[in-house]
């Protein structure tokens, strides 16, 4: 029962030290007035925010890649164990390769995610 009063007292002390934010309107005019001045910073910001959406795109297309090459790992497998007497040895040691390094490819193209779409190249 001390326990509960405690923790009681301390959530209402926390809640009357942090007051809760409230939002405030905006007046329609004021609204009509920034408009414009919104549409001229859009105008100006739209380049880059295409190169950064472009960048990543193009990074979320390879991490897509990453992800069918996970699909190797067992390919390689089967080619190695199934396909062996068919001379499948060689390509399933290789897909076993690609599909053991790839989650590790994906982890840190997942990483680097936000910094491409910032329009800034990886290098990955």
């Amino acid at each position: 029962m001390k326990k509960n009063l405690l923790l009681m007292t301390v959530l209402i002390a926390i809640f009357m030290v942090f007051p809760v934010h409230k939002a405030h309107a905006i007046d329609p005019v004021t609204i009509a007035i920034l408009a414009p001045i919104a549409i001229e910073a859009a105008q100006i910001a739209a380049p880059y925010v295409l190169r950064g959406l472009k960048a990543g795109g193009g990074h979320m297309i390879k991490m897509g890649k990453d992800v069918i090459e996970i699909f190797c790992l067992p390919l390689g497998v089967i080619q190695s164990t199934l396909g062996m007497p068919f001379g499948q040895l060689g390509p399933g040691i290789r897909n076993i390769a690609v599909g053991f390094v790839a989650p590790f490819k994906l982890a840190l193209d997942a990483v680097l995610l936000p910094i491409a779409f910032c329009g800034i190249g990886t290098g990955t």
